[in-house]
């Protein structure tokens, strides 16, 4: 059986993802995530600061152990905003290859958009009516409208939750017109979203990847059932339980949240930016439908890179 492997180098997180590819199936070999919080202390800055920049590095360290042991047969890896971003992402690339033979294709954030697209689409059937798809990352967002057989429009900005927590500093909890200076922002900054979005009569959010992921998990916990929501590849909100969620986590501290049953310690600050930037788009649009999607970039790699001819170059591990 052919193994891939794939890595997912972003902003908060660096992901692992190793699938069989036989042709019965698809079968999931191992999964992982590592918290590297690459952003913190440079991302507005433009560069990784040097305790993330070592965090990174030992988190593929660690991976190319995994992917050796696994025999895979082929591994590619990607960087998005951090890294794409940073002015020494360029010396963080040449490194991982001298060191590790890890070979790091950087993508655009339009390419961005496309992975997260293909993986989504094969986790949520998207129908005809198309869809907002929101990946919120930390150090960027990308929004994509798009039904299951096409992508009418996507984009990515300079809107991650990392990259917002440092720029707008919010209070412990955060202040009312701390979320309105947010708010306003948005309003600035996406208004050619939120223009494709009232033109293709969007009254649906699928929301892909970490802070939607945590939400879920937080919700599924409320309800006695922590984890429940991995059994599927797609997961479906009730307003009316992530209403009440959203209340808390605004009015929350940082020491409260960190008690709060299924939100994770690396995301205990960066939930709230991630909640504003979500009720921002669910008000704007109206838009009481919320969904999420288990697949995300990862997952659309593998599609791409086992099905369509592609320009990525792989890693000889």
């Amino acid at each position: 059986m052919k193994k891939i492997g794939i890595i997912d180098l972003g902003t908060n997180t660096f992901n692992l993802l190793i699938q069989g590819m036989d042709q019965e199936s698809r079968k999931i070999l191992h999964k992982e995530k590592i918290p590297v919080k690459l952003g913190e202390g440079g991302i507005t800055k433009g560069f990784i600061a040097d305790k993330a920049y070592q965090r990174g590095i030992d988190a593929l360290t660690k991976y190319k152990e995994t992917l050796v042991s696994h025999q895979v047969d082929e591994c590619y890896a990607f960087a998005t905003s951090a890294i794409r971003c940073a002015d020494n992402g360029k010396q963080f690339v040449n490194e991982v290859k001298s060191n590790l033979n890890i070979h790091i294709n950087v993508i655009d954030g339009d390419q961005e958009a496309s992975f997260i697209y293909e993986g989504v689409k094969q986790a949520v059937d998207l129908k005809d009516k198309p869809k907002l798809i929101i990946d919120i990352g930390g150090g960027s967002t990308e929004f994509i409208i798009a039904n299951q057989e096409e992508c009418f429009w996507k984009k990515s900005y300079q809107l991650g939750a990392a990259r917002l927590l440092e720029q707008f500093k919010p209070s412990d909890p955060i202040k009312l017109e701390e979320v309105e200076a947010m708010e306003a922002y948005f309003e600035e900054q996406l208004g050619d979203m939120i223009e494709m979005a009232e033109t293709f009569e969007i009254d649906c959010l699928i929301g892909s990847s970490g802070s939607f992921d945590t939400l879920a998990e937080m919700i599924s916990c409320r309800n006695g059932s922590c984890s429940a929501w991995e059994q599927k590849s797609e997961f479906s909100f009730i307003m009316q339980e992530y209403n009440l969620i959203q209340r808390e986590i605004y009015g929350s501290t940082l020491e409260e949240r960190r008690k709060m049953e299924g939100l994770i310690p690396m995301r205990v600050d960066m939930i709230v930016i991630a909640v504003i930037i979500i009720n921002f788009v669910l008000k704007t649009l109206t838009i009481h439908d919320m969904r999420l999607s288990s697949y995300a970039l990862k997952e659309g790699v593998i599609n791409t890179v086992n099905t369509k001819s592609h320009p990525w170059q792989k890693s000889l591990l």
